[in-house]
């Protein structure tokens, strides 16, 4: 079966085109709630709470949410503004049924998006998913008025966010000494984060901690990191800390302007944990992580498996395996030895006590690691063409996959959502990559 609805990560598009639009996420509060209700236990009244990023919609489809929910006949607590992983962690901690995040991650302004999260702070499952899109296949009800779901706000969201985002750095270590540009992507982390590292004993510049409903991600955060660069060649500092809109992504730089993104990120706090003793079993990348990094995680001992494109399949192979620490290069990095999901805050301090306890700086932690350059086309293919019935294409991706045995790796993959195809290929020589990348790409019949 196929959703309707959802995606890897919720439900998200552009604000005023369907779905994103107030009468249907009132169904879809509505939907969810009912099936919230029929999966609880006896006389158990079921409770949510709704966080958001900074989107001005946000607003809008916060009220249509809390609409819906209470027709069901669920309560809700609203906390306003809170990253991503604050929702997870909050449900969890206040024993609710379930957590929604309002926010489109990375996305521009104009895009919103609705995602759950379970008791345990984790994704929802297929399963749960599949229940909501039935449940909106029927009419909208409304239960009856003794029953309607109540409305609370929950004032100290912020703070109990913070004191646990601090209760997982290290006791014995502290960040004293360290000057910090921290860039909130004007997202749910402006009140936030800056307060983590401070707290902890960082001088802390905050830069995208503004927001006006439309600037987040604007120039700023996670994926637009040349503002963080900037700014911290411009104050002198020894690091900088960039987070997306809704702060489940991590991006750094050290005082010369280096951008680590999270493949780097990955290793170093897989070596960390190796240097500490600590039993990892593996780590779990994706298709994109880098070569190098995949080599260099082996190097240490222990094992390294690749999921699809995307935090929840990280989540759900480093589940499967067993194992603790997954992540990849946008910076979705998973320490589920802290944190039920991925969350850029708690991340950072992860590098920060890696770089402390070890007395090393990034560069240094990654000395041994050369990222393989690597190069992606986007093709756009005419109209009916099958890219895996090829037999040209297909003999000249084996040619160049035996070429580049040990040195580099080719992945082919067609777009979800358009008739794109696209190629990579990741070589130690960069120029390798490039002539390899269009050798296959200039078989691809072109719209």
């Amino acid at each position: 079966m196929k959703k309707q609805y959802f995606g890897t990560d919720g439900i998200r598009g552009e604000v005023g085109q369907f779905p994103i639009v107030p009468e249907f996420i009132t169904r879809l509060g509505y939907a969810a709630g009912k099936v919230l209700v029929a999966n609880a236990k006896s006389g158990e009244r079921c409770k949510v709470l709704i966080g958001k990023d900074t989107r001005v919609s946000g607003y809008l489809l916060e009220a249509a949410l809390e609409a819906g929910f209470a027709a069901a006949g669920v309560d809700v607590m609203l906390c306003g503004p809170m990253p991503t992983p604050g929702v997870a962690y909050l449900t969890k901690a206040l024993r609710l049924t379930a957590g929604v995040v309002i926010s489109a991650s990375h996305n521009p302004y104009q895009d919103n998006g609705i995602k759950f999260f379970s008791a345990e702070g984790g994704k929802l499952t297929d399963e749960f998913e599949f229940a909501i899109e039935a449940e909106l296949q029927k009419p909208m009800g409304c239960v009856n008025s003794k029953e309607l779901g109540k409305a609370f706000r929950l004032d100290d969201a912020a703070g109990r966010y913070i004191e646990f985002c601090k209760s997982t750095f290290p006791g014995s270590l502290n960040l004293k000494g360290l000057k910090l540009v921290v860039d909130c992507a004007n997202g749910a982390a402006y009140h936030i984060a800056p307060h983590v590292f401070h707290e902890l004993g960082a001088e802390v510049i905050s830069i995208g901690v503004h927001p006006d409903g439309r600037n987040i991600n604007d120039g700023c955060g996670a994926t637009a990191p040349n503002a963080l660069i900037t700014k911290v060649k411009e104050v002198g500092a020894d690091l900088g800390i960039a987070l997306d809109g809704d702060a489940d992504r991590l991006q750094m730089v050290d005082a010369s302007g280096r951008l680590f993104n999270g493949d780097e990120l990955l290793y170093v706090l897989a070596k960390d944990r190796i240097a500490r003793g600590q039993a990892l079993g593996g780590v779990v990348g994706t298709l994109m992580t880098n070569l190098a990094v995949e080599n260099a995680i082996k190097a240490l001992g222990i094992g390294f498996e690749r999921a699809n494109v995307g935090d929840r399949y990280v989540l759900e192979l480093l589940k499967q395996k067993g194992w603790l620490i997954g992540g990849e290069g946008s910076g979705h990095l998973l320490c589920l030895d802290q944190h039920s999901t991925g969350d850029g805050t708690i991340a950072a301090l992860q590098v920060l006590a890696a770089m402390s306890q070890n007395k090393q700086g990034l560069a240094q932690l990654l000395d041994s690691v050369q990222i393989f350059p690597q190069v992606l086309l986007n093709i756009k293919f005419r109209a009916g063409y099958d890219w895996k019935s090829d037999d040209q294409l297909k003999s000249k991706i084996s040619q160049v996959e035996q070429q580049l045995q040990g040195t580099g790796r080719v992945l082919i993959r067609a777009s979800g959502t358009e008739p794109v195809l696209r190629v990579m290929v990741e070589a130690q020589d960069g120029d390798v990559a490039m002539s390899s990348a269009k050798s296959i790409a200039n078989l691809v019949p072109t719209a």
